[in-house]
């Protein structure tokens, strides 16, 4: 039997395993004038510290299951910090979206995929090699990361010295990985683990089977008999018979026997193995600014990855105009992202909202029947203004978004037990924390606060909330069950979710503009019915 390489062959190969948390340290070459490396995600400096933890308002606008499924990402990075930690610099937000918005281009994505496919192998080689139990098939895997990691690198650079790159990121970017593949570390790398894999190549030999003893010796240019002997026997065949064979699974891992036979190969070519032996000595061989590289753009993919269902159905995402000033935002076409996602999987369609805030308003009340759509538009404005702070696109036709420092969010909650507060002291206790907390830039948003009182009362405390938020000068959306709060002052405006206005059952889910004086609903009702002034008039005998 004529084998060539078998061992080195088969652990070269291309193979998933399950994720290792054991991850080898990436290190910079040591390359003497060496440009720092780049970031994707920041224009200035990087933020000392980002939030393990979710803000608690994702829990209320439904960002969670968002984040998460930006978060499913092959590349096995934890993306949560950069996710749950909001821009504060218009300059870095800008700097995202000029990324992001190049990375669309089919060409400039591409390489950036091809790259983060070629990364994903080498963690995948780097797994394998810290698992396997055999001492070669470490090192084969070990050698096999390499591999990949070097075929990454020379095809993003040759990718990006191809393409006309606008956006600063990119171009520092270009810029690094350009000087880092040409610079002496990596060519003596490349060069060390291309020679060793051809030289495997190149490793030919025989094993002789006798029973239970196994001979491994030098290949002398014997025939392999197995297609004659197939072709020999196969004009014998008349009939198609059942095939009684027992398909066994080709492992991607050596078994004991394998190993043996590598050692005994390792043994009859002790210069090339002991090669191989010293390259898999080392203990890192990855840039920092490559692996850093990686980690920031699976960032940008992820979040690509997801809206892509939304954008296939005809739903829009647009790059919002962030600002610090007060004044002018609006928000046009805009959706609930994870209701969107609900709708989707189920083939239903997805009801699109607009809304805009000029001069001195500041406050959106929301008012309008039940089951209307008013949490929806409630949320959606918190989603569309968290997502824009992150530099992505968001769910609207366009937009122009306020920089806030903080979003506050203030939901009904079911009574706990463990406060020992009723719904009502909750409810004002929760709300006393967001005042003192909040500040001019922040941006709050209520839903059916005080629902547990009486009308009376709930009306006076939601003046005195939305008093208090006036003089404050942050922008609000309350949603309420009580249309006198739309008309506090200058700086509210009343928005209402509309019904059919020949069916009043049937909500549209469309929240407008509109006075809320509670009677388009009840006049919706009457004309149902067939009692309103008209109606009743013509049953009145003249």
């Amino acid at each position: 039997m004529a084998l060539q390489a078998a061992g080195a062959r088969k652990s070269l190969s291309h193979g998933d395993s399950p994720a290792d948390e054991r991850q080898v340290a990436p290190s910079l070459p040591s390359g003497g004038s060496r440009t720092p490396a780049p970031s994707l995600l920041y224009e200035g400096p990087e933020p000392a510290e980002l939030r393990s933890k979710a803000p608690p308002t994702f829990v209320d606008l439904h960002l969670g299951s968002v984040m998460l499924h930006v978060n499913t990402n092959e590349a096995e990075f934890d993306l949560n910090p950069i996710l749950n930690t909001p821009l504060q610099r218009l300059a870095d937000i800008r700097y995202r979206q000029d990324i992001a918005g190049e990375l669309e281009l089919p060409a400039v994505i591409a390489a950036v995929n091809e790259f983060a496919e070629y990364m994903r192998h080498q963690r995948k080689s780097e797994e394998r090699s810290l698992k396997a139990y055999f001492g070669y098939e470490k090192k084969f895997w070990f050698l096999d990361g390499a591999r990949q990691y070097c075929a990454a690198v020379d095809g993003v650079a040759a990718a990006f010295d191809a393409l006309e790159l606008k956006s600063a990121g990119l171009q520092r970017m270009r810029a690094y990985v350009t000087e880092y593949a040409h610079s002496p570390e990596y060519v003596a790398l490349k060069n060390e683990v291309l020679a060793l894999i051809e030289m495997l190549a190149e490793v030919r030999y025989c094993v002789w089977i006798d029973g239970g003893e196994v001979t491994v010796y030098p290949f002398g240019g014997e025939r392999d008999y197995s297609e004659a002997i197939h072709d020999t026997f196969a004009k014998f065949q008349k009939n198609a018979v059942r095939d009684y064979r027992v398909a066994y699974k080709n492992s991607e891992s050596m078994n004991h026997v394998e190993s043996w036979i590598v050692d005994l190969v390792a043994r009859r070519y002790p210069d090339k193995f002991s090669k191989l032996d010293a390259f898999a000595q080392r203990t890192a061989y990855k840039d920092a600014g490559v692996v850093k590289f990686d980690h920031e753009a699976t960032f940008y993919l992820g979040y690509f990855n997801y809206i892509a269902r939304f954008r296939e159905v005809g739903l829009p995402f647009c790059y919002p105009d962030v600002t610090t000033e007060k004044g002018a935002i609006f928000g046009d076409g805009i959706f609930d992202l994870a209701l969107a996602e609900k709708l989707e999987q189920n083939g239903l369609s997805v009801i699109q909202n607009d809304f805009r805030l000029d001069g001195q308003e500041r406050i959106i009340v929301v008012s309008g029947p039940n089951q209307g759509g008013k949490t929806t538009f409630a949320r959606m404005f918190g989603q569309l203004h968290y997502l824009a702070v992150l530099g992505l696109p968001v769910p609207a036709r366009a937009a122009k978004l306020y920089l806030s420092d903080e979003i506050f969010t203030h939901f009904e909650r079911s009574e706990d037990i463990t406060t020992l507060r009723g719904k009502l002291e909750d409810d004002l206790f929760r709300m006393h924390e967001i005042l003192d907390k909040a500040t001019p830039r922040s941006l709050i948003i209520m839903n059916e606060i005080f629902s547990s009182t009486s009308l009376q009362d709930a009306m006076k405390l939601g003046a005195r909330i939305i008093e208090k938020l006036s003089a404050l000068d942050a922008y609000c959306v309350c949603v309420t069950f009580i249309d006198e709060l739309s008309t506090i002052n200058e700086k509210t405006v009343s928005m209402v979710s509309m019904i059919d206005p020949k069916n009043p059952a049937v909500r549209t889910f469309r929240v407008e503009r509109h006075i809320a004086d509670g009677l388009a609903y009840a006049h919706a009702i009457a004309e149902k019915y067939e009692i309103t002034y008209e109606w009743l008039m013509r049953r009145v005998p003249s």
